[in-house]
This record gives structure tokens, C-alpha cells and sequence, in this order.
């Protein structure tokens, strides 16, 4: 049974059909978002029941929009480890340290959560072909669906992109598209061949349903902590989908009456050469502008303009949180850091998150007795060219 009742626009409250296909809202443009009869789910299941469901994300279905439970596409996705990560604790100065590890996720990224449940209902949908603009990692999550559904994928990444994103890609049977420029430059154009070709296009926020999948991340960490949550996460940012997901899952939670009120101060870190949502932030702005000559080594982070940059200014702002930049070098030296302790190859993305402990225990913003959660996003094996330098 489908619990979904209708999406939202997170800008104007305008409501649409969610059995339709819907990109962004037709009104004003801004995201659309699912909303739940929370108070059905809430007398239909309780926590007590996801224990003995499958190990993937479909295990929190009733709060997933797929109806038809032939289109819930699956590779494995979900059921990640939080590590409490001892070792890591001594370099760091904090007592109780986690990690999520998302990077053994298939194709090897917290993506593969999202665009899991973006495909399936696209797919249940009727959309014929999909689209994506991606800086990688959504890009091979986003192919991997659409091979096990059936679907003709397309993606459109940067010319500058690591070869290892462009051979995933086209080993999973999509067509590639290099485009020149940014990821702002490949959503334009991803955009213009979907509406040229019937193509159903898969942005980031710009359809409703890859923030839903990515919102398991904050169901699991609530499961995992015993229906409770941590002082802090730190999130590297880029389009934000999964900070926005996590957000709203805890909402959720709350109204399902499996957590109570207290929420995490929310981090979202940025690199120095990439920092729209950092500069808003400082100047007390709701939106961000969009960032000029953006240039780092963690493609994931190179996002100049995201169009949940609002949702994301205001969660931080909500949650008492704060967002800050990091240098590339430092992001490296984290991500070796994570590698040396924990044993985990890492991302940038991720060695941005430890960069961000650093700082903040230096600001004395982080307390040594705060429980964090920092979320390590994706693999180091496809960035494996940073090492070689």
C-alpha cells in the first residue's frame, strides 16, 4: 500500500498530483517535495517491524513513493555501517565519533540511495528515457538503475571529469556526453535534449524523488543510535540533496512518533574554490548566488548553484548549525587521515568532512563530548589519480 498523498512546493506550497510526472514546480520553479499520510504509516508499522525486512532502502517503503512494488529497483543499496570510529576519536580530540559509511553503497557512492528510488518511480511513471547532469557519482548510480530497469540512460558530465566516471558510464551501457564546463553547463544541456526528446531528466532536486531516497540516510541513523540522534553531522555539500533529505526525515520521524524533538546542528562543509552556500551563510543571505570560476579536486563539491540552496540556508540556520569552507590540501590530508585510522580509501569529499572537524575544534564550535556523525559519501577508487600525484 502507497502512503504518498501529494507534492509540495517547497517555494510557493503549490500542490501537484504526485501519479504525474513532475520535474520542478510548474509555478515558480522551485522544488517539489512528497508529502505522507504520516498519521496511517504511524497506526500501519513501527520501528519494531523494519527489523526482520530486506537489507536496502525499500525496508522504509511506506514512507518511499513507489506504489508498485515490481518497479522498486534494487542493487543493494542502504543498510550502511555507522562506525564508531576509536581510532579516529584520538586524532580528532572527540570522544564519540561516527561514521557513515556510504561508500560501499553500488557504484560506490551515497548517489546510489537517491537515484534508486528517482528511476524506480520515474520508471513506474512511464518515462521512457532518462537524463542526467552529473559531476560523476549521481551519473554512474544513475546508469546502474536505469540498466536493471530497463531504461535508456544519457548523461552529461564535464569535459574535466575523471576518466574513471566516463568508463563506468559507459560500461553500464549509457550514452555519454562530455560537455564544456561546470556541472551548471551539463544541466543546461541535459535540460535541452530531454525537452527535445522526450527524455525524463533526473537533476538534482529538480524532480521530487531523488531527495527520497537519499532522506533513508537519516531513518538509518536514527535506527541505528536507538531512535535517537546525534549533537552534530557534517556533510560535505554540494547540491545538498541528502542534507535536505536528512532534514525531512527527522520531521517525519517525529510526526511518526519515533524520535522526539531534539535535532543535530547540521555542518555543511564546502571547498575554499566552491563555497556558494558558505558565503550566504556568513552574510545572513536565504539564497546564495550563484559562484564564479568554481575550481577543487572533489567534483562533487564543484556545484557553483544548487536550487535547494535555500532549504539548505535554512536548515542550517534552524538547527543552530553553521557551514564553513576547507582547502584542498586539507581535504586530501583528511581523506588520508580517514585512511591511516580507519582504514577507509576516501573520497575529497569525505576527507572534507574531517578537514571540518579539525577546524571546528580549533574554533572550539565542537565540543569533545558531542556525539558527531560525519558522513563519509564515496569511495576514494575513482579519485584514485589524486594519489598518484
Amino acid at each position: 500500500m502507497s502512503y504518498l498523498r501529494q507534492l509540495r512546493c517547497s517555494g510557493c506550497n503549490h500542490t501537484c498530483n504526485p501519479d504525474k510526472l513532475w520535474n520542478v514546480c510548474p509555478h515558480c520553479h522551485k522544488p517539489l517535495l512528497a508529502e505522507y499520510d504520516l498519521q496511517a504509516i504511524k497506526q500501519a508499522i513501527s520501528p519494531g517491524d523494519l527489523v526482520s525486512r530486506e537489507k536496502n532502502i525499500w525496508r522504509f517503503r511506506e514512507v518511499l513513493p513507489v506504489k508498485d512494488p515490481s518497479h522498486m529497483l534494487s542493487l543493494g543499496e542502504g543498510c550502511t555501517p555507522l562506525i564508531h570510529a576509536h581510532q579516529l576519536e584520538e586524532a580528532t580530540g572527540l570522544k564519540q565519533l561516527f561514521i557513515k559509511d556510504e561508500g560501499i553503497n553500488p557504484t560506490g557512492s551515497f548517489k546510489a540511495r537517491g537515484l534508486c528510488v528517482a528511476v524506480s518511480r520515474a520508471r513506474e511513471l512511464g518515462a521512457a528515457a532518462l537524463s542526467i547532469p552529473s559531476a560523476g557519482n549521481a551519473a554512474g548510480a544513475m546508469c546502474a538503475y536505469a540498466a536493471v530497469g530497463g531504461s535508456p540512460a544519457h548523461v552529461y558530465l564535464p569535459q574535466d571529469v575523471p576518466h574513471s566516471f566516463i568508463a563506468e558510464c559507459r560500461g553500464l551501457g549509457a550514452t555519454v556526453n562530455l560537455v564544456e564546463g561546470l556541472i551548471s553547463a551539463c544541466g543546461k544541456k541535459s535540460l535541452e535534449d530531454s525537452r527535445k526528446f522526450g527524455w525524463f531528466d533526473l537533476s538534482t532536486l529538480k524532480e521530487p524523488y531523488r531527495l527520497e531516497g537519499k532522506k533513508t540516510m537519516g531513518y538509518e541513523l536514527a535506527e541505528q543510535m536507538g531512535w535517537t540522534l546525534p549533537e552534530v553531522i557534517i556533510y560535505p555539500t554540494g547540491g545538498g540533496t541528502g542534507f535536505i533529505g536528512m532534514w525531512k526525515a527527522f520531521d517525519e520521524m517525529e510526526d511518526l512518533g519515533w524520535i522526539g524533538p531534539q535535532r543535530p546542528r547540521m555542518v555543511s562543509v564546502q571547498a575554499e574554490g566552491c563555497a556558494p552556500i558558505v558565503k550566504a551563510f556568513r552574510a545572513g543571505n536565504k539564497d546564495a548566488e550563484m559562484w564564479t570560476n568554481a575550481r577543487t579536486i572533489a567534483d562533487g563539491l564543484r556545484v557553483p548553484a544548487a536550487i535547494g540552496d535555500f532549504l539548505i540556508l535554512d536548515i542550517i540556520r534552524r538547527s543552530e548549525g553553521t557551514a564553513l569552507t576547507v582547502s584542498d590540501i586539507d581535504m586530501m590530508e583528511g581523506a588520508g587521515l580517514l585512511g591511516r585510522t580507519q582504514g577507509l580509501f576516501a573520497s575529497p569529499e569525505s576527507g572534507a568532512t574531517i578537514a571540518a572537524i579539525m577546524k571546528l575544534r580549533k574554533e572550539k564550535w565542537l565540543s569533545s563530548t558531542d556525539r558527531v556523525v560525519l558522513f563519509h559519501t564515496g569511495s576514494g577508487y575513482k579519485y584514485s589519480h589524486l594519489w598518484e600525484r
